[in-house]
């Protein structure tokens, strides 16, 4: 966190916090798939996601996306995806998009939701 405070918090008038919670809203997934097997066929079925579950999902693809990147020390990689999370790009935010992505290409299938 003071990390992200060096580096944006005073750019942009706000705290680290304030940037990580943006950053965390950011990449948080509405949607997913999942499989659903109907008369022999598996459909990907978009589904709602409850609030705690998205709140892990997004904390998790954050610490994930994380680990993946180049630099020394895990507080540098965290805090760089934090700030990519917050400007709306890096590993984490493609994520979420590529599930939204996912979820409106089988918005068809919604009905098999029960």
């Amino acid at each position: 966190m003071e990390l992200v405070g060096q580096k944006l918090a005073e750019k942009e008038g706000k705290t680290a916090l304030e940037i990580w919670k943006q950053a965390l809203d950011n990449i948080t997934p509405l949607v997913e798939v999942k499989s659903r097997r109907i008369g022999g066929a598996t459909f990907q079925v978009p589904t709602e996601i409850r609030a705690d579950r998205k709140e892990s999902i997004a904390m998790k693809n954050m610490i994930n996306f994380a680990r993946k990147r180049g630099g020394h020390s895990m507080a540098e990689k965290l805090s760089g995806e934090i700030l990519d999370a917050y400007n709306n790009q890096g590993g984490a935010f493609k994520r979420k998009e590529d599930m939204h992505r996912m979820a409106e290409a089988n918005r068809a299938f919604a009905h098999f939701r029960f």
